[in-house]
This record gives structure tokens, C-alpha cells and sequence, in this order.
């Protein structure tokens, strides 16, 4: 498969230099005149005089279109500016400036945006989450801000925690490269905590992509790659407030704030609170149903600009502070002096940032990019009698090159990265330290071949000092048969170093006994990188019903393990262990979506996702323990004129299965399956003057809750204490109130 990926590659490239003579590319920029000067406009559209299929301008305002002929007449047309009329020749670069359109005595502009919108014109198939998506629910964090994007599932790792985590393609969350702005962020000793980490108010926009993503931004990419976008001080409010009050005692306040220290220069100031002080025990076991403590996160960026490019600098910080466990002794249980049994956490987390970007002025077709961050993240916990310790210090680096060669249409980018890992890790005493370096190389092509194919087509090359030299090839093709029918492909290879008990912390709540089958020491843990390949096909049809607009969506991807750490918690209920894989692993993923506005101002999304997902477990290939093969989802979102808004999600999960536990006592055993269920979330929301926005939402209205979650409540130190057979909601009906205020 490596070598008919690289054949592949070879071909496009090698095929496109005896193509360049039939094929006309036109490139430029559309600009805004405004007060400040010009500046880049994005989405414009641009199209061909007399013809229905064109393009649309990126976040720079450049866009690149294929040509009939090696002159043609071009049309640039932007909402409220005055369209523009061109000649372009082929292999020119054309600046384009739109004017305001004359002003009227009166004008009523009527348009709706997409909250969740997907781009025809990229190859690679590309969710864009939007502020309006975000705001259907609290989102009072990054783990929540996927409760009406059925792509992304959402559980506990925990009764015990609270801790949320995510997945993807039904693989767990670190199989998804997380960044922030197109750096690494949540990964390492932050994969499933570092959820929390990014609050919902910070957000400005999500951009989901599932499978092989692109090697410009790493090589860790199986799933899929999950990027964040944070407000900056080019287009966020002067001035935003955000209030949340939980029915579970959970208060949050966020600030954001932006400055001006000169024309070029600005700042951004973002911080959050959350305190939550009350113990609530809905199930009576004896343990909270949600942690208590308290989480402050500050977030300061500056962007200064430079002639032709910017810097940015950044620095985040944050603490914090848990505790769960049991809030009094059982009735009738034995704790053998033992005391109550308790989680504690402490988490202490520094980031540092910088990015450079400039296009060169003698060719606009050529820029570069530099990106640098560092993170020191410091976490203490402690599970019962059970030590966790882990310190990690993390260098990143990447240079970006990217131009054009032979002709216009020949895009391409290259660099290099270097990634530094340092883990200091004690469990149960025991040390767990490793450091890891991964200096490597990329180089990725892209080919547009006229409006309807477009080819992207990239190699990696990385050296480990653990596993040695490795290469990461992707491919992703876009075919545009119709102006509304997108069929996409992509296929790809991803290799992640495991952190086996970070990314398993949920598995501390319980008195099993950890076994890591070490099979070469100089390794981290002793195991083996995990290495998989990647799939998939997707179809986007955009359609016009009623004169109404919807979008239909099919999706299936494949992913195939070459090795994958197995948590293996079926060989013995009182025991994990962790091994590499010696068998088969897989992951087959289909999903089907429909968005469409039923009638004025009512958005309705259907989904049905369907799961195999099974791993060779000792020499036994069984499904996936606590994922649904079926998961049913619709999402209802109306808004009135007078600016109130009813939003409504409801999800159907299907059966899961549940490893074993016919080992234990009879009181202490469990169904090897769990029964499908409902979950559904409600909104109302109202908008005073555009400034204030009050909002009212009740999480888990049906109120269904797993019944006993937690195994020997009544014996948390015994032997069959266990927290982590988590398959549905652990905390019951919630109903917060909110507040967003802003200035534009």
C-alpha cells in the first residue's frame, strides 16, 4: 500500500509538467478598500463571464481558476460591494479592488448562514463549526462544544472524574490530532483533560476534518484532525462576557477583551473561572456524581503587523484542581480503616507560542511560515491509595515554504518540523520516563486540472530516536461532476506514540491491576509506535427543495492497524493490560447526514452512523468494548424574527458491548451488554438589542442515568472496586441559565 501511494504521487507529479501546456490557470487576490487601506476579502466569488461554476476567495483573498482559453473575462462579486469585470491572461497574477456599493436611503439584506457549513472547493472535506453552532448548546468547554455535530461522540472515561472525552470514526480521542490554529495542542500528558483546557467562550470556530489529514501538520493524524480556532484581536468584540450557572453548582464566568496599542499593533486578553463547591450524590452510592473545584485559565495573544506578513505571539496559562470520591462512609460497607476513598488532581500547564508568516514581495505566489511552541504541563492525582504523577516539557517547530512552480496551478508546500518530548511519569512508584525527538521533512502538491479535479498529494519523511526513520504518505482527491456535487477521496498513513496511562486515566478509578506487556525496554513503556492506514470516500450534494437549500452528505472510511496498543480488559476482570497488537484491528465508519431548512427559519440535521469496530483481544478479534455500533441523531434549530431562538437535540445510541465480569461475586457483576437509550438536550435563547443574549437549556431532559455506574461502591478498597464501566450518562437532568454580553 506505501508503494502504490508513492506511485501515485510520482504519476500526479510527473503527469502535470507534460499537462501544463492544455491547461490555463488565472490567480490573484481580491482586495476591500476600506478606511484602513486594503485588505485581504474572503469569500468572494469569482467565476467566468457566461458560465454558472466559479470559485470563492480564501482567508488571504487569493483564489486560482481554470481558463477556456489563455484570455478570458472574469466576474468578482462580493455582497454590498460593486461586482468587478476583468481580463485575465493565463499564468498573470490580477489584483482585484471592490468598492462599497452607493449607498441607499434604505436596504434590507435577508441572508442566512450556515452554523455548520462544508467548503466545495477545498480537496480535502472540511466541517466548519461556526460561533452560531457553538451557541445551540452551553459549550462550556472544548469536550462540549460536539453535542449537535454527529461525527464526534462525547462519553465519560468515569464515574468517578467527570472528565469528558471524544471520539472519532469510533477510535478514541488521541487517535485525533487536536491543534490549536494549525499547531499541536491537546496531546501528550493533556489527551483527554486537555479538553478542558480550551473554554467554549474562547472559540471563534472549529474545522473538523475526518482521515488522513495534511502531512504540513504532522504525522500523528489517524482518525482524524480536529482544529481550533480562538478569538484574536483582528475580528473578535471589543468587549464579551460570558455568564453560565449550573443546576450542579457549577459556576463559569468568561472575559474577553481586545486592545489596540497602534495601527499594527494589537492584543487579546481571554479569561475563565469555574468553581463548582457543592457535593451531589443523585444515585445515593455514596461518591459525587461530579467533581468539585476549581479550573482559571488566562490567555494573552499579540499580532503585530510586519510589511507584507505579521507575528504572533502568544502565551496561555492554567490550573486545575479536583476532587471526587466518596462523601461518607456506607451504611453497611467495610473500609477496613481505611478512610473515604478519593480522587485528587492538580494540574499546573504553561503554553508559549509564536508564528511568522510573510509573502514575498518580488513573487505573491511565495510566502512562508514559522511556528514555534513550547508547553509545560505538571499533574498530580491521586486514585484511592493509587500515586499518579507526570511532568511533560514539549518543543514544537515548523518551517513552511509554499509557491508554484512550472505553471500557476502547480501549488506546493515544503518544510520542516522537529518535535521534543519530555515525560517524567510515576505510577504506584514506579518510572515511567521517556523522551522522544522526531525531527522530519514534508512536501505536499497540489494540482487543480481545471474546476472540477483537484489532487493533493503529500510525503513525509520523520526519524525517531525510539523507532527509527518512517514515512508518511496522503493523497486526497476532489471530483466536482456537477457545480453541487462534491465527491471526495483520501487515503493516508498515521504513526503516534502511545501515552498509555494519561491517555487511560479513567481506568485509575478502579482497583485493577495495571500490566504493561513490555516488549523492547529502549521503547517508551516498551511497546511499539502505533502505525495505521487510512480510507475514505465521502459524496456532498447541495440541493434546492421548496426554495429552500439543504445538503446531503455519505461518508465511509477505513481504518487498518499495522499496530495498535491493545487495553485489553477482558483477559481478567481485576486486571488491564496493554500490549501490542498481534492480529487483526480495525475501523469501518459510515454516516449519513441531511441538513435542510424545512420551512423559514427552521434548520432540521438528520444523521445515522453506523460502526465495526473490533481489535484482536489475546486471540480473540472482538468488538470494541462500550462503542455503539448505531447511533441515531437529529437536531432541531428555529429562530423567530424578533430574535429568539428554540434549539433541540436528540440522540439515540445503540448497544454496547461491556467487557465481562462473571469473575466477580454475584452482587458484583454486570450485563455483558448495555441497553440502547435516549439523550436529548434543549435551548431557549434570546437576543436583547444584539448586545445581550440570555440563554436557557436543560442537559439530559429524558433523565436517563446508568444505574449503579460504579462496581463495590460499598468496598472501594476491595478487589473489585471498579469506576471505569462507564456506558451512558452518570449525572441525571441538568438545567443551567447563561448570559452573552458583547461590544462589537
Amino acid at each position: 500500500m506505501r508503494a502504490f501511494l508513492l506511485s501515485i504521487f510520482l504519476f500526479i507529479i510527473s503527469g502535470s509538467v507534460s499537462a501544463q501546456e492544455t491547461i490555463a490557470i488565472a490567480q490573484g487576490i481580491v482586495n476591500e478598500k476600506t478606511e484602513k487601506g486594503l485588505l485581504p476579502l474572503y469569500g468572494a466569488h469569482v467565476k467566468l463571464m457566461d458560465a454558472s461554476q466559479g470559485t470563492i476567495t480564501d482567508e488571504s483573498g487569493r483564489f486560482s481558476i481554470g481558463l477556456p482559453d489563455s484570455k478570458s473575462l472574469l466576474i468578482v462579486s462580493y455582497a454590498g460591494y460593486s461586482p468587478d469585470t476583468i481580463s485575465v491572461v493565463a499564468g498573470n497574477f490580477v489584483t482585484v479592488t471592490l468598492e462599497q456599493s452607493v449607498a441607499l436611503s434604505e436596504v434590507e439584506i435577508k441572508s442566512r448562514v450556515r452554523t455548520t457549513n462544508i467548503g466545495y472547493m477545498e480537496t480535502l472535506k472540511i466541517e466548519k463549526i461556526g460561533e452560531g453552532e457553538l451557541h445551540k448548546a452551553a459549550c462550556c468547554n472544548l469536550s462540549e462544544s460536539f453535542e449537535t455535530n454527529p461525527s464526534v461522540d462525547v462519553s465519560f472515561t468515569d464515574a468517578v472524574t467527570g472528565t469528558k472525552q471524544i471520539q472519532m470514526l469510533g477510535l478514541a480521542g488521541p487517535y485525533t490530532q487536536i491543534s490549536r490554529e494549525n499547531m499541536p495542542d491537546i496531546r501528550g500528558l493533556s489527551s483527554i483533560l486537555g479538553l478542558t483546557y480550551t473554554p467554549g467562550a474562547w472559540v471563534e470556530s472549529i474545522a473538523l476534518i475526518k482521515g488522513a489529514g495534511s502531512v504540513v501538520n504532522g504525522f500523528e493524524s489517524i482518525a482524524g484532525q480536529i482544529d481550533v480556532s480562538l478569538r484574536n484581536p483582528n475580528n473578535m468584540d471589543k468587549f464579551f462576557v460570558n455568564l453560565y450557572a449550573g443546576q450542579d453548582a457549577r459556576f463559569e464566568g468568561n472575559v474577553n477583551m481586545k486592545f489596540a496599542v497602534s495601527p499594527k499593533l494589537k492584543t487579546a486578553l481571554l479569561l475563565h473561572a469555574k468553581t463548582n463547591r457543592l457535593n451531589i450524590d443523585m444515585n445515593h452510592d455514596g461518591f459525587v456524581d461530579m467533581p468539585t473545584g476549581d479550573n482559571v485559565l488566562v490567555l494573552n495573544r499579540w499580532e503585530y503587523e510586519i510589511e507584507n506578513g505579521h507575528i504572533e505571539l502568544g502565551v496561555k496559562a492554567g490550573y486545575l484542581d479536583q476532587e471526587a470520591g466518596q462523601i461518607h462512609l456506607p451504611e453497611n460497607g467495610n473500609q477496613n480503616n481505611h478512610g473515604l476513598w478519593k480522587m485528587l488532581n492538580s494540574t499546573r500547564r504553561l503554553e508559549l507560542w509564536t508564528k511568522t508568516g510573510k509573502v514575498m514581495e518580488a513573487n505573491p505566489e511565495q510566502s512562508f511560515g514559522l511556528q514555534l511552541s513550547g508547553i509545560y504541563h505538571n499533574q498530580e492525582s491521586r486514585f484511592g491509595h493509587v500515586k499518579y504523577s507526570g511532568v511533560q516539557k514539549s518543543f514544537y517547530g515548523n518551517f513552511i515554504f509554499q509557491g508554484n512552480f512550472l505553471n500557476p496551478g502547480n501549488k506546493f508546500k515544503l518544510g520542516a518540523s522537529f518535535i521534543y518530548d519530555d515525560y517524567e511519569e510515576l505510577l504506584k512508584e514506579l518510572d515511567y520516563g521517556h523522551m522522544e525527538y522526531v525531527p522530519g521533512v514534508f512536501f505536499e502538491y497540489s494540482r487543480s486540472f481545471g474546476e472540477s479535479f483537484n489532487v493533493v498529494a503529500g510525503l513525509r519523511g520523520d526519524y525517531s530516536n525510539h523507532y527509527g526513520f518512517f514515512a508518511t504518505p496522503r493523497l486526497h482527491l476532489r471530483y466536482l461532476p456537477h457545480e453541487h456535487l462534491a465527491i471526495r477521496a483520501s487515503a493516508g498513513r498515521g504513526q503516534r506514540t502511545a501515552q498509555v496511562i494519561s491517555e487511560n486515566m479513567g481506568l485509575l478509578a478502579s482497583s485493577r491491576v495495571w500490566h504493561i506487556d513490555s516488549a523492547n525496554m529502549t521503547n517508551p513503556y516498551g511497546l511499539d509506535a502505533e502505525v495505521a492506514w487510512n480510507f475514505g470516500i465521502n459524496l456532498t450534494y447541495e440541493f434546492e427543495l421548496d426554495y429552500r437549500e439543504g445538503v446531503v452528505s455519505f461518508d465511509f472510511y477505513r481504518t487498518n492497524f499495522e499496530n495498535q496498543i491493545v487495553v485489553d480488559l477482558d483477559s481478567d476482570v481485576r486486571e488491564v493490560r496493554f500490549y501490542n497488537l498481534s492480529g487483526e484491528s480495525y475501523s469501518n465508519s459510515l454516516q449519513a447526514q441531511i441538513d435542510y431548512e424545512l420551512f423559514k427559519r427552521f434548520d432540521v440535521r438528520l444523521a445515522y452512523r453506523w460502526y465495526d469496530v473490533k481489535t484482536t483481544y489475546g486471540e480473540e478479534l472482538m468488538s470494541k468494548p462500550f462503542l455503539a455500533s448505531h447511533r441515531a441523531f437529529i437536531n432541531l434549530a428555529y429562530a423567530t424574527r424578533n430574535f429568539w431562538k428554540f434549539d433541540a437535540t436528540l440522540n439515540r445510541q445503540g448497544v454496547k458491548r461491556l467487557p465481562s465480569t462473571l469473575e466477580n461475586p454475584t452482587e458484583y457483576q454486570r450485563m455483558d451488554k448495555s441497553p440502547d437509550f435516549f439523550l436529548m438536550n434543549i435551548q431557549i435563547s434570546k437576543t436583547i438589542r444584539e448586545r445581550l443574549e440570555i440563554y436557557l437549556g436543560i442537559e439530559n431532559l429524558l433523565d436517563y442515568t446508568q444505574k449503579n455506574p460504579i462496581i463495590a461502591a460499598d468496598e472501594p478498597f476491595s478487589e473489585y472496586f471498579d469506576a471505569s464501566m462507564i456506558w451512558g450518562p452518570v449525572y441525571g437532568r441538568n438545567t443551567y441559565l447563561g448570559i452573552r454580553y458583547r461590544l462589537k
